[in-house]
């Protein structure tokens, strides 16, 4: 009986502590609305109603503003509560095969067990010593681009990172709201900047009066603070996302049976904008998912081809891995070094792949969704 309690008070007191840290991974996120809420009562209550006289310039104020302001908020939701997608269960390795893996007696018996297994996935990125890469706590084939988060606990496609603000992985599955985040989020802080600017001058003259003048210098030096860092971080996934690279990747090239390469997934500028943000030019710069793919299998350079993968840019030919998720497959001709396609287009190390041929056209490329 006594062990029994002392069993079931540590359960509670585990429990206790494991709601508390999910209750305080919320904290940056709550900070980042609260400021965000005083910054809309700041600016609207504050300089739109109480300091600006003309009707005129309050009325352009609040219009664009307000698109400003719905635009980051529902570009902030979509990052924060776009839920992870499941990695498809052929990845995970049976339970039979993982006895077998661990009794195995060498590195080699188990590379082999992990090849064998993982023959009929698209996977083309190996570890550093060359070996299919596995997950040990997932216990699972890491599809391409995946990695395993810490703090979320499972295996991630195409990981970017983990960002405290929005308590999420940042990943395929919601990168372009997160991109789309931090654009309306910058525009929004230059545009309260912008505008705020003239009233901030007044107020060092002292031509303003009350509380709402330090409302107003508030805000424009918060905004203006986070115009500054928004702009780094910003300006560099504009980069990662032009060279089609995860801010992994970026530290850590992909390994591939050839060796590192950190363009290996690159297709393009264009292309690898598209990757991102869809091919249907409307839905760009709203925080819908467009993203090209499936997060599991991505078309790669010539050189990292493997023979034995096909993939169709038509999307006529599909791999089913059971669980209704369909993988592209991957079409290699030895002869022309093609990729994705069903013309003559080499990826090659010196070609210049910043024009934009149409997705879904014979001349250029297409990603299954």
């Amino acid at each position: 009986m006594y062990i029994y309690n002392t069993v079931n008070r540590m359960g509670k007191q585990n429990g206790s502590c494991c709601w508390f840290v999910k209750a305080a991974k919320w904290i940056p996120v709550i900070f980042i609305l609260t400021i965000v809420l005083w910054s809309y009562y700041a600016y609207v209550v504050q300089l739109c109603f109480y300091t600006v006289d003309n009707y005129v310039q309050k009325a352009f104020y609040l219009f664009f503003y307000h698109i400003l302001f719905l635009l980051f908020l529902w570009s902030y939701w979509q990052t924060v509560f776009t839920d992870l997608i499941e990695i498809p269960y052929k990845f995970k390795i049976p339970d039979a095969e993982m006895e077998k893996f661990h009794q195995a007696g060498t590195e080699e018996a188990q590379k082999q067990i992990l090849e064998r297994f993982a023959q009929g996935l698209p996977v083309t990125n190996r570890t550093i010593k060359g070996v299919i890469r596995f997950c040990e706590k997932c216990q699972l084939i890491k599809p391409d681009r995946a990695h395993h988060c810490s703090i979320c606990s499972t295996c991630v496609l195409k990981m970017d990172h983990h960002c405290p603000w929005v308590n999420n992985c940042v990943g395929f599955h919601n990168y372009k709201f997160f991109m789309l985040f931090l654009a309306y989020a910058l525009l929004y802080c230059i545009f309260i900047t912008a505008t705020s600017l003239q009233y901030l001058i007044r107020f060092w003259k002292g031509e303003l009066d009350g509380m709402g003048r330090f409302h107003l210098l508030f805000l424009f030096f918060v905004a203006l603070m986070f115009a500054v860092s928004l702009t780094s971080l910003f300006s560099y996934h504009c980069y990662l996302v032009l060279h089609n690279r995860s801010t992994l990747e970026a530290f850590t090239p992909p390994m591939f049976r050839t060796g590192k390469d950190k363009d290996g997934f690159s297709l393009g500028k264009y292309n690898n904008f598209q990757e991102v943000f869809g091919d249907n030019r409307k839905l760009w710069f709203l925080p819908i998912f467009t993203s090209l793919g499936n997060g599991v299998a991505y078309p790669v350079r010539a050189q990292h081809q493997g023979t034995s993968n096909t993939y169709d840019s038509m999307g006529s030919t599909r791999n089913s891995f059971g669980d209704g998720v369909n993988f592209p497959e991957r079409l290699c001709n030895e002869d022309t070094h093609t990729l994705l396609g069903h013309t003559t287009q080499q990826w090659g190390d010196e070609t210049e792949l910043d024009s934009p041929p149409p997705y879904g056209s014979q001349s250029g490329l297409r990603l299954i969704k």
